[in-house]
Order: C-alpha cells, then structure tokens, then sequence
C-alpha cells in the first residue's frame, strides 16, 4: 500500500466526483430559478477572488494536472478563458477522473523524488515531486473545492456536507 498514493490519488477521487455532483447541484439550481448559468459560473465569494467556473477548473487541475507536471517535471497556471456553461466544466471534471483513475500507486511513489518546477508570471518553484504534492497541490485541491462547494452555498444552491466529503473510507 502506498501512503502517498492514498494521500492524493485517494483524496482526489473521492472528492472529484463531488465537484462533479456540484456541477449538477449547480445546473439543476438554475433551471429551478430560471436562471443563466452564468448567475453560477461568474459567482464570487469576493471580488478579488477566482470565479466558481475557474474554483473548478483549478480542483481539476490540482488533481489530474499534478500528475502531469510530476510526468513532466513542470506546470503553470491555466490562462485560457474558463468556460461559462456547465457542460464544457463537467468534461474537465470527467476528463480529470478519467485520467487519475489510470494512475498507480507505483507510479505516485516513483515520482516522489523527481523534480517539479511550477512556473509563474515572473517566476517559478522548485519542488521535489513528494513535496509538490503534498504542500503544493492537495491543499491547492482542498482550497478550490472547498471554494466552489461554499460559492454554491453562498448562492442558495442546495448542497450539504455529504455533498462535499462523498465516499469516505471506513474500516472494513
């Protein structure tokens, strides 16, 4: 068993698929109020904060993004437009998903050691892969799902704990 597999892979398909239950949470919500998705995806906390479409992009990319910039050895943050309908947002979800489903254990711990460079506007980190993941990327995780979760909640959608903390391993 690997602890660091467990820690992040583990982590991140438990709760990826409960961005993607927001997703849907979100969507429905809309149509009850009659709303444009828009008065979901452009919503804020604060106005110097990302938005809830780019909180759940970013869940993604700290998830199955990190498994590439480990693959790779760098990353940086995605300045491309971020899509303002639910559908194109619920493809990176699953795309994400997808992808980390095919990562093993194997591979977590063999990338623990490597570097990982995370370049910036005007600069960049080093990292040792381990770290990237563990200081880095899973907290990264942590804030833009929990970002998104409380964006809906802020707006009234009707999402809950459970909604949030899905599957969680238990003794068998």
């Amino acid at each position: 068993m690997s602890v660091l597999h467990t820690a992040t892979v583990g982590t991140w398909l438990q709760l990826l698929p409960q961005v993607a239950g927001m997703i849907d949470k979100a969507e429905a919500h809309c149509a009850e109020q009659d709303l444009p998705p828009q008065a979901i995806t452009e919503a804020k906390l604060a106005p110097d904060m990302w938005n809830w479409a780019t909180q759940v992009r970013y869940a993604a990319r700290h998830s199955a993004g990190t498994i590439e910039a480990l693959r790779t050895g760098v990353t940086s943050p995605n300045f491309n437009p971020v899509p303002t309908e639910f559908a194109p947002l619920r493809e990176i979800v699953s795309d994400a998903l997808s992808a980390l489903r095919l990562v093993t254990p194997a591979e977590i711990d063999a990338a623990a050691d490597r570097d990982v460079r995370f370049e910036y506007p005007g600069g960049h980190i080093d990292f040792r892969g381990e770290d990237y993941l563990l200081t880095f990327s899973l907290p990264n995780f942590y804030f833009h799902t929990t970002t998104a979760y409380a964006i809906l909640r802020n707006l009234g959608v009707k999402v809950g704990k459970m909604d949030f903390l899905g599957q969680i391993r238990t003794k068998r």
